[in-house]
């Protein structure tokens, strides 16, 4: 994206009569280069000297969590984690027992289906809490790696001073420009939603 060299230029809607919540098809709306290419600047040069500043709050922002709530977390799910698993293997050797009883005719062929439906219920219910337990804890190391990567690359420029198609590629993923909406007072009020790699969009 080249630095604006007028305020005449804008960039008009390229799903225009292709979308729209009510007709089918987006509403004829644009913005100005030269106030689009500020905001975006403006923001990313935000973002990068926070990155240069308190790296660590900015992760902490990143992550709507302290590093020490998020251990908690962690540390919650690892003990039910291991709770759980603990309970399967219990579960598995009173099943596998109450199959040797009933080939050894030690319980009735009634009692023996009772007891396998009670210990198959439980077994699959403690596998999809296992499940959860597992993805939840993936998901909260993979949010925690994509904010990491995020920062990582924010770090790697000094205070920009215009939008280059390298920053823009390696920073923002997409750039969401709405429909104006009039004021009160007669001014536009127009969102710009930017969407940023890893980790989408930030207030």
């Amino acid at each position: 994206m080249k630095a604006p060299e007028t305020a005449s230029r804008y960039y008009n809607c390229n799903n225009y009569r292709k979308y729209s919540r009510i007709t089918g098809a987006c509403t004829s709306h644009s913005i100005r280069y030269d106030v689009l290419y500020q905001h975006i600047l403006s923001c990313v040069q935000y973002w990068v000297e926070r990155a240069h500043t308190d790296e660590q709050q900015l992760l902490q922002k990143l992550l709507n969590t302290t590093d020490q709530e998020r251990q908690t977390v962690l540390k919650k799910q690892a003990a039910e984690l291991k709770k759980a698993e603990k309970r399967k293997e219990d579960v598995d050797r009173r099943f596998a027992k109450v199959y040797e009883d009933w080939a050894d005719q030690r319980i009735t062929e009634y009692n023996f289906k009772m007891l396998s439906q009670k210990y198959q219920a439980e077994q699959q219910e403690i596998d999809e809490k296992i499940s959860q337990l597992r993805a939840a804890m993936e998901k909260e190391h993979q949010t925690v790696e994509d904010a990491e990567k995020w920062v990582n690359l924010v770090k790697q420029y000094e205070y920009p001073t215009e939008l280059t198609a390298d920053l823009l590629n390696t920073l923002i993923e997409k750039i969401l420009i709405h429909e104006p909406v009039k004021l009160a007072s007669g001014y536009r009020d127009q969102e710009i939603e930017i969407f940023y790699r890893f980790v989408g969009k930030l207030d």
